[in-house]
This record gives structure tokens, sequence and C-alpha cells, in this order.
């Protein structure tokens, strides 16, 4: 059987596009598993996987939670707003103790960028890192590449503009990595202000006007505005932004082509996205949740095979 080239997955900067092709595979043959009657698989039974999260989240957790569970895995959850960590416990002592409980797997998510890759240095466990800070958010560009693949038959040679807060998403980061190691052209669009200044650095497009990079690509990912990131005004109000930037369904049905429109969730309605955009036929944002589970599948399946 292949296998990945690491024995973590930290970032999308760490692999190689022979490991995103064997993760996408893997995953199809996931999908094929959750759409039969019985959706589960001895594939994990012997494995414990903690998920560590250190920061709120519904969509991702949940989804690693049933990837788990499908792969009949023994699976702890560990969230830091009722834990010890409040009472000043060290991230290593944390996870240490929950290693001491004989897990071989751990799917974390902290607010610090480099987190994951801090712990992979001084734990033995494989680590899943499901989003650290503003850096790398993983499984959600693997998701979102092959949500386009699916829908557009490959990713190599696409045109795809990623829309909005650039500068404090992990998504966009993972999503740039990702897309030009399969091949794909990428675009980013959004206020100056929230660019980030080495942006041109990493090989892609830069427009301004959100009419033009619609009209230039076949996909477009539209990022959410992080306000909770935010520790300054970028743009003077929500209304601004949204009269700027902000795509309805007229907009998608003024082109001259059809385009995918994606999120990767959750949608401030009425401000990046109208709800008639999101729902419209360009729309495979169901599509992604639903790929998200397969995709985490494939991971931690072909992680597990690397202990």
């Amino acid at each position: 059987m292949q296998e990945l080239s690491v024995r973590h997955l930290l970032g999308i900067k760490d692999i190689t596009a022979e490991d995103l092709q064997l993760i996408f595979e893997t995953a199809d043959n996931f999908k094929d598993v959750l759409n039969r009657p019985i959706k589960k698989v001895p594939s994990l039974r012997d494995i414990t996987i903690a998920n560590v999260f250190f920061e709120n989240s519904t969509r991702t957790r949940l989804s690693f939670e049933l990837a788990e569970k499908r792969l009949s895995a023994d699976v702890i959850n560990f969230s830091s707003s009722g834990s010890s960590v409040k009472k000043g416990e060290t991230l290593l002592d944390t996870v240490n103790n929950i290693l001491a409980m004989k897990v071989d797997m751990i799917v974390m998510r902290h607010s610090s960028p480099g987190a994951p890759h801090f712990l992979s240095r001084h734990i033995d466990a494989n680590i899943v890192n499901a989003g650290d800070g503003t850096h790398e958010h993983p499984t959600q560009a693997l998701l979102d590449s092959f949500s386009i693949r699916e829908k557009l038959g490959e990713v190599a040679g696409k045109k795809v503009v990623i829309v909005g807060d650039i500068l404090h998403s992990r998504v966009a980061l993972s999503n740039i990595f990702a897309l030009q190691k399969l091949g794909a052209e990428v675009m980013v669009c959004g206020p100056v202000t929230l660019l980030p200044k080495y942006i041109k650095e990493l090989g892609v497009k830069v427009e301004l006007d959100v009419r033009k990079a619609l009209a230039w690509c076949d996909v477009a990912n539209v990022l959410r505005i992080q306000l909770e990131r935010q520790q300054m005004k970028y743009f003077p109000s929500l209304r601004e932004y949204t009269l700027y930037y902000g795509i309805d369904k007229k907009m998608l049905d003024s082109l001259d082509k059809e385009i995918v429109l994606m999120h990767p969730g959750p949608i401030n309605r009425g401000v990046e996205l109208s709800s008639d955009a999101a729902d419209s036929h360009h729309s495979i944002i169901l599509n992604q949740v639903e790929n998200g589970v397969a995709i985490r599948m494939a991971v931690l399946y072909l992680l597990a095979s690397k202990k």
C-alpha cells in the first residue's frame, strides 16, 4: 500500500502533491462507505484519538469526531474551557497527561501559530493540525480541493480566487499551498488592509475588484470576515465591506459563465455572501461539509498506518 511521506499532518506546506492525491483516492473510498446503509468500518478499531481543542469550533470538531467514529476509533474530547489550562497548566503538560492514558493520535486546534509543530517535536503520538491561529488549517484545504476535483473533474489548470479576509485566515494559506501543488492558478481578492504584505511572494495574483476576480475565475472560495481575530478596524464598517466585496446571486448571474461558489463556513449571511447566492445552484457549500468527513477519515486512516 502507498503511504504518506509524513507522520503528522501539520500543514499543507509539509506534504507533497503525491500525498494529496493519495489522500483524495482514500477519501473517494470512504465517501462510498458514507453513502452505504451501514456507515462504519473497523479500520481504526484499536486506535484511541484525542480531540484537543483550545479554541472554539463546531463544524471541524464534529466532522473529526464523526470521521473517528465511522472508523471505529475510541474517541476522547477535550476542550480547554473547562480544563486545567484555565488553572495555568502548560500545553505540553496537558497533552502529556492525555497521552499517559495511552492515546495514539491527537487532533489539535490552538490559537497559537506553530503549536502542533511544537508538540510534534516533544511527543510520540501522530498529530493532526485542526487549525493553528492564523497559520494553517490543512484538512479544510484538503476538503476544498477535493470538492473542486469532484465538481470539475480535476484541480489542475483551474482558476481559483480566494475572496475576503486573507490576512487573518488559516484557510487561505493552506488553500494556496494545496491548489498550487495540484496545478491550479490562484488569485486573492479583498481590501488592501486584509491582504498580507508577503502575499505576492506566494506566487498568487492579486485583484482588488471582486467583479473582475469573479469574471476571471472558475471557482470562488469566499472567506468569512474574522472579526474575532481583528484587534483593530481594517475597514470602515461591515456595510461598506458588503457594498464592495459582498457577493449576491445577481452578481453571479451577470457573469457570462458558470462559476463554482465555496465557503469554509460559518457564513455571515448578508455580509460576504447573500442568502440567495449561498443557496444558489452555483454553491457547493454543503458538499464541502459532506466531503470534510471523508477527507478526515482518509487523513486519520493514512496517519494511523504510519505508527
